[in-house]
């Protein structure tokens, strides 16, 4: 068989180099309006561990800590299975992994209306759920991402990354409200009928690569789909590897595991009970961080857009510094009613929130270039980590001293030290690049 000389020009057929039809919109749009509800359908479990904690301590009498235990399995279960659902997504497609992504979080919330042990909680929610919500992970958005868009990455990366907290928008109020007029056990089965209802969208509307439909990703050249990579397990250890050879990565992982830390493992796990205690009703608590949630949407939409235009590491160290100062001031807030100063956090905290995302992408991206969604993964991973500490050590904390308060002074001190390693992240010079 002979092959075909390659051409010293390679300059695609015109049939097959446009970026969309003149005066339609461009197809990426729509996949990344499909990759946007998809998450918004997986955020739903998002939302649940912070209102279960009163709940089934109630229920079995289980301690915080082991509540808080579970919860930590699930948070470093999500951050750990990020990087290869990164590989996996390049190995079998997008739509396969997130598919099953959705039906194995479909079948572990749904599992633990059953559960009369605490194990049963951490296999069903720690372990299933963590598997299938990082499969779903920023990874997936990073992915869609850097396959579908040359142009506005920066914007669609804050785009869905912002729909995770319209999804807490929409089931927060929802989910607080069965818990506390029909018990948990509703809520869960919601959260599993959320992820079952996203996957025929996934499976019918979503493609892998623009080459799939003939396209050029959006604001770029045509180029062929490129083979599956084979090896997933193996090269994402090996960019891992690769990666911790460099100073980035090691900064980039630290200042996110202490975003995931103050976010994920502290506010949204022990806000509602928090409050609570100090008397607050859970649906009033419960509301606060569906609200943060709508500023959390312009917040990341707005650094998206900060990112396509500033440098990225001095954004992440104004995001990190302002976040430590209002957790500094949280533990005076807390009151049994709704007041001003209150408002005025919950609105920070949301412009706040993931913010740091569209940053940290971009710099992952300016650093590792084709390996930048793994790598995310892995600082991803950290993410989930710090997430998964904290969640624990919160709960903890609470049983031990009675109170959350150290855990907030502890965080805000934490995020001070975020923001001054995002300072010493080196910019990449343009001809490395």
């Amino acid at each position: 068989m002979t092959q075909k000389a390659p051409s010293t020009t390679p300059t695609p057929s015109p049939s097959r180099t446009p970026t969309a039809t003149p005066g339609r919109v461009h197809r990426a749009w729509f996949v990344a309006a499909v990759a946007f509800v998809t998450i918004i359908g997986a955020a739903a479990f998002a939302s649940l561990p912070g209102l279960l904690i009163d709940p089934l301590h109630e229920e079995f009498d289980w301690s915080r800590g082991t509540i808080g235990f579970a919860v930590s399995v699930n948070l470093a279960l999500y951050g750990l299975t990020a990087p290869f659902a990164a590989a996996l997504m390049d190995r079998y497609g997008i739509r396969r992994v997130v598919a099953l992504a959705l039906l194995v979080i479909s079948g572990g919330s749904v599992a633990t209306i059953w559960m009369t042990a605490s194990w049963q909680l951490v296999l069903f929610w720690g372990v299933l759920v963590g598997l299938g919500s990082g499969s779903m992970a920023l990874a997936f958005a990073a992915t869609v991402t850097n396959r579908w868009f040359t142009a506005r990455r920066g914007l669609v990366t804050g785009i869905l990354t912002a729909a995770g907290a319209s999804g807490q928008l929409i089931f927060l109020p929802l989910l607080s409200w069965l818990v506390e007029r029909h018990g948990w056990r509703p809520a869960a089965v919601t959260v599993s009928l959320a992820a079952l209802v996203v996957v025929p969208f996934v499976w019918l509307l979503l493609r892998d690569h623009p080459a799939d439909v003939g396209l050029a990703p959006y604001g770029g050249t045509y180029a062929e789909k490129p083979a599956p990579a084979r090896g997933a397990a193996r090269r994402t250890v090996t960019v891992l590897f690769k990666a911790a050879r460099t100073g980035p990565f090691w900064l980039l992982a630290g200042t996110f595991a202490i975003c995931g830390a103050s976010t994920n493992g502290l506010v949204r796990t022990h806000f509602v009970p928090a409050a609570h205690e100090h008397g607050m009703p859970v649906t009033a608590a419960a509301g606060l961080l569906a609200v943060i949630g709508v500023f959390d949407v312009v917040g990341t939409v707005a650094s998206g857009w900060f990112t396509d235009r500033f440098e990225a590491r001095r954004l992440l160290a104004v995001y990190y510094a302002l976040r430590g100062v209002s957790l500094l001031f949280l533990p005076l807030l807390l009151a049994p009613t709704i007041h001003p100063p209150m408002v005025l956090f919950i609105v920070f905290y949301g412009l706040d929130w993931v913010a740091t995302v569209p940053p940290t992408i971009a710099l992952c991206r300016e650093h590792y270039g084709e390996d930048s969604a793994i790598v995310f993964g892995w600082v991803l991973a950290s993410h989930q980590i710090g997430a998964a500490v904290v969640a624990f050590l919160g709960g903890l904390a609470r049983d031990v001293f009675g109170s959350y308060d150290l855990v907030w002074y502890a965080s805000g001190a934490l995020c001070a030290m975020a923001a001054l390693m995002a300072m010493v992240i080196r910019r990449r010079p343009a001809t490395a690049a």
